[in-house]
């Protein structure tokens, strides 16, 4: 298990995985949903009502950004680092992280991990935040890197243009 879902783990065993009160209020009619927010922002280390995600396929692969929705120079430098973070750990093929925030193993990250010598991950400062270029030239990546971000959209409730929660 990697170190970062350890300790996740254990912030949520002090904390209780529970939404923060104010979720819980904004989203009392789906608690799933809340649950994938208050996950997120555990592991993302950001608010993610008040963030917001970007899924985008590309006929190469596709990117993710994240960035904060006002002016906030912490929360831009800890996306950052989350962004980083995630990268290095899809590069190994370890997928936990999103596994985690969605509580349960998310839709082409089988196949991502098998491919992971065909794909690459790049990160790239936002001004409010960053985004992941995931890239590759073979067609079973792409299509599970397609379905990873479409199950993603999905989850988040995000449009491919951006966020919409």
């Amino acid at each position: 298990m990697s170190r970062v879902l350890l300790m996740l783990l254990s912030v949520l065993t002090a904390c209780g995985d529970r939404p923060a009160p104010d979720s819980l209020a904004r989203n009392s009619a789906d608690s799933a949903f809340g649950l994938v927010q208050s996950r997120g922002h555990v592991a993302m280390g950001v608010d993610q009502y008040t963030s917001s995600h970007r899924f985008e396929p590309l006929p190469d692969g596709g990117r993710i950004t994240l960035e904060r929705n006002g002016n906030d120079s912490v929360g831009t430098a800890q996306i950052r680092s989350h962004m980083r973070t995630i990268a290095l750990a899809f590069e190994r093929g370890d997928f936990a992280l999103p596994g985690f925030v969605h509580d349960r193993e998310v839709p082409g990250t089988a196949v991502m991990r098998q491919r992971r010598s065909h794909i690459s991950y790049t990160t790239d400062s936002l001004p409010r935040g960053a985004q992941l270029r995931i890239h590759s030239d073979d067609p079973a990546a792409v299509n599970a890197i397609h379905q990873f971000l479409a199950f993603q959209r999905q989850d988040h409730r995000v449009g491919v243009g951006g966020a919409a929660h």
